[in-house]
């Protein structure tokens, strides 16, 4: 799918009334029995980009999704999709989304075609434009050659770019996207990025949960990091690292027994040490000058390793190493 195919009519959204912000949140809440799911919340998505919501289990990304999506009311707050009030204007709004759930949701009683043509006519589009989006977003997804499979044949790879696929046959101004990779292997995740970014380079908003660090890296312009309902931080991946880490972080292992008691020892040494059961990390501006740094005062690590900071570093500073079910 090179190029949009066909056209679709926007009801109450004008060409010309595209705002300066796709979306935007302001004091932004949701409660669920008086507990806050997501807890006054301030972003703004402009058209074109790609924004991520990054958090742990939990932390409201999925109920702020929802919101988006025009599916769920707020609690609070003000939240506007193209322009308009979800809660005025929800079949408008859901008319320009596509969305693609954490879980797909298939129909496995029809082919892998038949799911494209089902879907284009829940949104009144004639027939014909149905079957010339279906075939473009099939070569899109490259599942041309599985046209005519049964769903239950396919990949999970294949599966998700067909749930993606079927997302757009409306030419969505925003694509939502909750956890899109997860569960696939590392071939099938790097084929689904290709897919993405070439959708944001013909235009389209993406908003997107992950888990994956990297995959936050790779498709997000910006992001907000969010825990406990709340945002603990925004901005692009390399800016974040910038503010809350260091240009590199060393890791070195002195035994399980021993960790603790070496962290007291080089104290002032880097940036920042974090101990951890297995590991120290030393975050530091130049980790191979800390590594020799160690050795010159007799401390010789059993393993050692000198990587460049990540957004993942940032994540669990922010939001803490505690497993979150």
């Amino acid at each position: 799918m090179s190029e949009p195919c066909g056209s679709v009519s926007r009801p109450g959204l004008g060409s010309d009334l595209v705002p300066e912000s796709v979306i935007s949140a302001t004091a932004l809440t949701k409660t669920y029995g008086g507990v806050a799911a997501v807890d006054s919340i301030d972003f703004e998505v402009a058209p074109g980009e790609s924004f991520g919501l990054l958090g742990p289990n939990g932390a409201g990304k999925s109920t702020t999704m929802r919101m988006v999506g025009a599916v769920s009311t707020r609690t609070s707050g003000d939240l506007t999709i193209l322009g308009l009030d979800p809660e005025h204007h929800g079949p408008d709004i859901r008319s320009q989304l596509g969305v693609v759930p954490q879980q797909d949701n298939l129909d496995m009683d029809l082919r892998v075609r038949d799911n494209l043509l089902v879907y284009g006519r829940y949104f009144g589009l004639p027939r014909a434009l149905v079957a010339e989006r279906a075939d473009a977003l099939l070569e899109f997804a490259q599942l041309a050659d599985r046209a005519k499979s049964k769903v239950d044949d396919l990949s999970g790879g294949m599966k998700r770019r067909l749930t993606i696929a079927r997302a757009l046959i409306n030419e969505p101004r925003i694509l939502l996207l909750d956890e899109p990779t997860t569960g696939l292997d590392p071939q099938a995740r790097h084929i689904l990025w290709d897919r993405l970014f070439r959708l944001k380079e013909q235009g389209t908003t993406l908003v997107l949960t992950t888990h994956y660090m990297d995959e936050a890296e790779q498709l997000c312009d910006r992001l907000v990091v969010v825990d406990k309902g709340r945002i603990m931080a925004e901005g692009s991946p390399a800016q974040l690292i910038r503010e809350h880490s260091s240009r590199e972080v060393l890791e070195v292992r002195f035994g399980s027994d021993r960790n603790a008691h070496v962290a007291e020892q080089i104290v002032g040494l880097g940036e920042r040490i974090e101990v951890l059961p297995d590991r120290l990390l030393i975050y530091s501006a130049n980790g191979e000058a800390d590594l020799v740094a160690l050795t010159e005062r007799g401390l010789h690590p059993i393993t050692s390793l000198v990587r460049r900071s990540s957004l993942e570093d940032v994540f669990l500073r922010l939001t803490g190493r505690s497993l979150i079910e």
